[in-house]
């Protein structure tokens, strides 16, 4: 569907101000999106996981409605604000599944595994979320281009968008987040040291 410039925005901007009927015109611009988004974090689940790409698009779908406190400043901070929302409610989703397994017996991560999200592979989920966490501490726009990148599946030209950066610096920083967060999850540097040795 071809939307025109500034239209979600526009929509966006009339839904905070409280003007309900966008919110009618809003969901079949950005619905199909929000599902493709939901389909990244969830494209390489087994068949047959209780929490589907389109259960995962309706609750972030219907939070961000709620969302009264967001100042929606385009249509790709809105997508980015969903890859948040998402990685949110997944977290929230595996905290409470390891809660009904048992004690937290988490070791050494690898980033692949952490990066694909599957109930079994619940607490290396929150491992990534605990080690986004940190990065967000050390550097929020590293944070924020793992987010963009990853989660929502932005290209390196819509993520540089959102952020307020060049292409170049979007790839430069994805390269540095990812080299961070192999080293923090699997605890091992790239020379092979452990993380904390001299």
């Amino acid at each position: 569907m071809d939307v025109p410039p500034g239209e979600i925005t526009r929509l966006l901007t009339q839904l905070k101000a409280g003007d309900r009927a966008a919110e009618v015109e809003l969901a079949p611009l950005v619905y199909d999106e929000i599902k493709r988004i939901a389909a990244a974090y969830m494209r390489n689940e087994r068949e047959g996981h209780t929490l589907q790409a389109t259960a995962l698009a309706h609750e972030a779908y219907m939070r961000l409605l709620g969302a009264a406190n967001v100042d929606w400043q385009s249509r790709a901070h809105f997508y980015a604000v969903t890859a948040q929302m998402m990685r949110r409610i997944l977290v929230d989703y595996a905290r409470a599944r390891q809660a009904l397994k048992r004690p937290d017996r988490r070791g050494k991560v690898s980033l692949e595994s952490a990066l694909v999200y599957a109930e079994e592979q619940s607490a290396e989920l929150l491992a990534l979320d605990e080690a986004l966490t940190r990065l967000s501490v050390w550097d929020g726009r590293l944070c924020r281009v793992v987010e963009l990148r990853f989660f929502a599946g932005m290209s390196l030209e819509e993520t540089a968008e959102v952020v307020g950066v060049s292409t170049r610096t979007v790839k430069r920083d994805w390269n540095i987040a990812r080299a961070w967060l192999y080293r923090q999850l699997t605890g091992i540097h790239d020379d092979g040291r452990a993380v904390g040795s001299t």
